[in-house]
């Protein structure tokens, strides 16, 4: 039997979003309020006829398709792949990886101003189209070799990215 390591990253109002101005909104919906919203979708229904007076609990999300754990198609690199074809707008991947954290490229740039150094690693999609996982979480659960990473992106049409469940399988 195998076991399973979770590598990705919770969705959460209270983790710095990277960049910081695309963080993560989420609305919770509880049960009374629920109640409400589940009376009006059937005209005529009381909310004292629900068990308990009570509805469902549901949360609005806001994000980006670069929130948490996601793979980057390479469309969200440049328009361009692979000496001037049209780029790709599939799901692909990221990890906090080749490129540094966008505010580490910030302070630099700002020290700098050579905007070479702005998306190192996501430049290379203009050039070869790849895919690339981001944002990958417990990387330190894992031994140095033989383990295989999985990692399913939701399917959004003519997307830059999708989020994905990534999970490392270990053998035993």
């Amino acid at each position: 039997m195998s076991r399973l390591i979770d590598l990705s990253i919770p969705l959460d109002n209270e983790i710095p979003a990277d960049p910081p101005f695309q963080p993560v909104e989420i609305d919770y919906v509880e049960h009374d309020q629920g109640a409400a919203e589940l009376a009006g979708a059937f005209p005529g229904l009381s909310v004292d006829e629900l068990p308990e007076g009570k509805g469902w609990a549901v949360e609005r999300v806001r994000i980006s398709t670069h929130n948490g754990t996601h793979m980057d198609a390479p469309w969200h690199y440049h328009p361009t792949q692979d000496g001037g074809a049209p780029a790709v707008k599939i799901v692909g991947t990221d990890g906090w990886s080749w490129d540094a954290p966008f505010s580490a490229t910030a302070k630099r740039y700002a020290e700098t101003h050579d905007a070479s150094l702005i998306w190192e690693g996501h430049k290379a999609g203009s050039e070869i189209g790849y895919c690339q996982l981001e944002k990958l979480h417990g990387l330190e659960q894992l031994p140095a070799t033989g383990f295989t990473v999985i990692c399913f992106p939701v399917k959004i049409t003519a997307a830059s990215a999708g989020w994905t469940r990534c999970v490392a399988v270990l053998p035993d």
